[in-house]
């Protein structure tokens, strides 16, 4: 496998990595211990979980723990939702005034109903003015720090806005844009359709990033995303969940060497282990150990391990019994041919839940009555 010539070193600002690949944001996943597990495998962007404007003007203490940073972290992305622009210029003063971040994400990708029917994620850049108000005002208060736009092709098939989305936020000031090649209706399920990724290449200027996201569970599914779109980089979500090494698989590729090896049961028992090592150096002992349970189904996918091993791990509640259970595992049992592929929620295409007369007119600037979630975490 070789990389693709026409792939350069993804620039995001004054940020450089030699490899085009970013870990978006995930709730409750991507939190300092997991990115600090995907840094350890391979360069790129890191991006923490998505947080609300709302929640960091108001020092909501979730929304700080939320939004740690290991020291070593460069830059520090950060992604922020919001769908009111003068809460959105303020939360972003603020991270430039506290040095919280050197890279702000901002989330109009999200499809879940508890974001979409107040206006926000996928349903926002349906109003196209408010949109471009909402990216100018965190790009105005960003100062040095570049600001990217992710987002996905629009909420239904009788609604796309990624286009017209694009091009605002390019005009606005955003330094790179990314598209989950979905509908907010698809939510996870069926297959991203990357040809939507050619077509905003193609719509924007060369020299803004563009970034493909969905579908990408290997190394050759980037580099084929690359090479069917013309991205200047991929954006890696579900793929990733109980494979952190996917990162040093796509160091590798992007550079064109070698795929390492892929990992034993042994290792992916170490890295389980180390994983949950890092949960509790973040959120402490036991909350960290508890984390880790939603993980394990993810590492032992497709490996020969018995429903009552896997049903205590799924219980563990100390990295004494961790190591005792991971010490049942066998060893050399070397990883599953089809352990690849999708993972995570797919779930099935619904019916966007969207405010009222939402779809009347996308040129109303309004914010809508009561849109700013309380809570980060969406």
């Amino acid at each position: 496998m070789s990389a693709p010539t026409a792939v350069r070193p993804l620039r995001i600002g004054p940020y450089v990595s030699d490899t085009p690949v970013v870990l978006a944001p995930m709730a409750g996943i991507t939190n300092a211990g997991f990115r600090r597990l995907c840094r350890e495998q391979g360069s790129g962007f890191y991006v923490c979980e998505m947080i609300t404007s709302r929640g960091l003007v108001e020092k909501n203490p979730l929304t700080f723990r939320m939004i740690a940073m290991d020291p070593d972290e460069n830059p520090r992305s950060m992604q922020l939702y919001g769908v009111d622009p003068a809460a959105m210029g303020q939360a972003v003063r603020m991270i430039v005034e506290r040095d919280l971040a050197d890279h702000i994400d901002m989330n109009f990708g999200c499809p879940v109903p508890k974001v979409t029917r107040r206006g926000g994620g996928a349903a926002l850049p349906y109003k196209r003015r408010l949109f471009e108000r909402i990216v100018r005002a965190a790009v105005e208060n960003a100062g040095r720090l570049p600001v990217t736009v992710k987002m996905r092709i629009g909420i239904d098939d009788e609604h796309h806005t990624y286009l017209n989305a694009g091009r605002v936020a390019v005009d606005a000031g955003a330094a790179a844009v990314a598209l989950h090649a979905r509908t907010a209706a698809q939510r996870y399920s069926g297959t991203a359709d990357w040809a939507a990724i050619a077509r905003l290449r193609d719509a924007l200027p060369a020299e803004v990033p563009v970034l493909g996201n969905g579908d990408i569970f290997s190394a050759a599914d980037a580099l084929a995303m690359v090479a069917a779109t013309g991205c200047d980089g991929v954006v890696v979500g579900r793929g990733c969940l109980g494979r952190p090494w996917l990162f040093a698989d796509l160091e590798a590729a992007f550079a064109g060497r070698p795929l390492p090896a892929p990992p034993t049961l042994g290792q992916v028992a170490a890295t389980l282990r180390r994983h949950a090592v890092l949960l509790q150096e973040h959120m402490g002992p036991d909350k960290g150990i508890r984390d880790v349970r939603k993980h394990i189904a993810w590492y032992l996918k497709g490996f020969p391990v018995g429903p009552e091993l896997r049903r205590r791990l799924g219980l563990v509640c100390s990295i004494d019994e961790l190591d005792e259970l991971l010490a049942q595992l066998d060893v050399h049992e070397p990883f599953p041919a089809d352990a690849d592929g999708p993972r995570g929620r797919q779930g099935s295409p619904g019916r966007v839940v969207l405010p009222e007369r939402w779809l009347d007119d996308p040129d109303d600037p309004a914010v809508p009555f009561g849109a700013e979630l309380e809570h980060s975490g969406g």
